[in-house]
């Protein structure tokens, strides 16, 4: 897929140093991952990147004058046991903070849905679960298609006294077939 300046593709082994760069990056921002930047590291991005090779989807966006550097990244893969066999779960999406603001993300994510809906027909649901005070990633799944299924009140620990509540979000894909 491709867009003005950058360019989207499934990634591979080879793009786990660039989007090890981008997590941490990304990890400065206190509204961005979960993970501290202390807690991403190359056997973590290795982690999910098997796992959504393996049985999900891993796309990256890069840029086309450097097509090794991942400015964006989203991914998604199946849980263990089989009876979420139809569900895409731990999607996680990161834009490099000097390519926000551009909705690179929102392009990211619609061709991981596109994706699913073109070529994934065993897969139901793909679900999620943004930070409460993060609305404007909530408007932005919930323009895509996503629909909240509740509050999980007090899962984030954010210091010593204070907690936030996380959000489970999922869309359908209108076509799956259960075969």
């Amino acid at each position: 897929m491709k867009t003005t300046n950058y360019f989207i593709r499934i990634s591979t082994f080879e793009d786990v140093e660039s989007i090890l760069e981008l997590y941490k990056r990304v990890s400065e921002s206190t509204v961005g991952l979960a993970r501290t930047e202390s807690e991403i590291t190359r056997e973590y991005v290795q982690q999910f990147t098997e796992k959504s090779i393996r049985s999900g989807i891993q796309l990256v966006m890069v840029d086309r004058n450097d097509v090794q550097k991942v400015i964006a990244e989203i991914h998604c893969y199946k849980l263990e046991p089989s009876v979420f066999a139809h569900i895409f779960s731990e999607l996680t999406i990161a834009v490099c903070p000097d390519h926000q603001g551009q909705k690179l993300g929102r392009t990211l994510f619609q061709a991981l849905l596109d994706f699913v809906q073109e070529k994934r027909e065993d897969i139901l649901r793909v679900e999620l679960i943004a930070r409460e005070s993060n609305t404007k990633a909530i408007h932005l799944y919930e323009s895509l298609g996503f629909v909240k299924e509740g509050r999980l009140r007090n899962r984030i620990r954010l210091g010593e006294n204070f907690f936030e509540a996380d959000i489970p979000m999922a869309w359908f894909n209108p076509s799956f077939t259960n075969s």
